[in-house]
């Protein structure tokens, strides 16, 4: 499997940990935790930054995928809870309290599932265009082209003649011209 250069790799690495990050600081702002600060979110991206780069050497398939973005979403839960200010000083994001539900679970479980899949189908279409742009250009053997001798037109074939109207008609045929008669107008 070819290895990534390391421009390629912090592009993978920057979009990954761009999405992590801004679906768990979205996730913890619609939960009721508030808003992230600017600095909490970078904070948190740049150590995404750092780990998916050093993961990042070559195309991952699903369940890799899947792992590193719920690992992400984990850590990025909970630096946003524990760095960021609650708007709601009693209920500070919703379950800090109380243990975590199993609902708040399945939302995080289901987040990052839509994440990894999404980071996955572009990591498919990413690989895809760079084996297709690194093979070679497919071979089309071209037909060898021999000179055609092109026979002198002859004569005009001859002309198909249709016999000339000769007043018969086709029995049952409505010979008149017009439209038709509707009901009271006699033809």
């Amino acid at each position: 499997m070819p290895s990534a250069s390391s421009a390629l790799r912090l592009a993978r690495a920057v979009v990954f940990a761009t999405v992590c990050g801004a679906v768990s600081a979205a996730g913890h702002a619609l939960a009721g935790g508030g808003l992230v600060p600017f600095e909490v979110y970078l904070a948190g991206v740049l150590a995404a930054l750092g780990l998916a780069y050093l993961i990042d050497g070559r195309e991952r398939g699903p369940a890799a995928v899947l792992t590193a973005t719920v690992s992400t979403q984990m850590v990025l839960h909970q630096l946003f809870d524990r760095l960021a200010p609650a708007s709601a000083p009693s209920m500070a994001h919703g379950h800090a309290a109380a243990a975590p539900t199993a609902g708040m679970a399945l939302v995080h479980l289901t987040a990052a599932a839509l994440t990894a899949w999404w980071l996955h189908r572009g990591e498919r279409a990413l690989w895809l265009v760079i084996h297709l742009y690194g093979a070679p250009p497919p071979l089309i053997p071209l037909p060898v082209a021999a000179p055609i001798e092109v026979a002198a037109p002859g004569p005009a074939p001859a002309a198909f003649t249709v016999p000339a109207y000769a007043g018969r008609s086709v029995p049952g045929a409505i010979t008149r011209r017009g439209p038709p008669a509707g009901p009271g107008r006699a033809g």
